[in-house]
């Protein structure tokens, strides 16, 4: 029932900005967190921002000063503004949650379906 959805990828040349949305449908009793990840090719999935239950939000070193996350809680969607965008930056980003559905017994694990960012030189 409940679902990632993903939008806002695209190209983008070098330098350039692109922001990221996810959104959660579906009937949710309580998120614990959300964050984003990246996976590029040949490399393994990484951690590229998080944001906690609180609020407090971490990123990877790679994008610190350049990304930000933020969510709309009322909306259920986390968002993702990628700024300065370099070639590294290519990758399929996919948002994840770990929450509670309003029918679950167990927090659990979500992953939209993955939006793809490439940053051309």
């Amino acid at each position: 029932q409940v679902q990632l959805v993903e939008s806002g990828g695209g190209l983008v040349q070098a330098g350039g900005s692109l922001r990221l949305s996810c959104a959660a449908s579906g009937s949710i009793f309580s998120i614990n967190n959300q964050g984003w990840y990246r996976q590029a090719p040949g490399k393994q999935r990484e951690l590229v921002a998080h944001i906690s239950r609180g609020g407090s939000t971490t990123y990877a070193d790679s994008v610190e000063g350049r990304f930000t996350i933020s969510r709309d809680s009322s909306k259920n969607t986390v968002y993702l503004q990628m700024n300065t965008l370099k070639p590294e930056d290519t990758a399929v980003y996919y948002c994840h949650a770990f929450l509670k559905s309003a029918s679950g017994s167990a927090f659990l694990n979500y992953w939209g379906q993955g939006t793809q960012v490439t940053v051309s030189s």
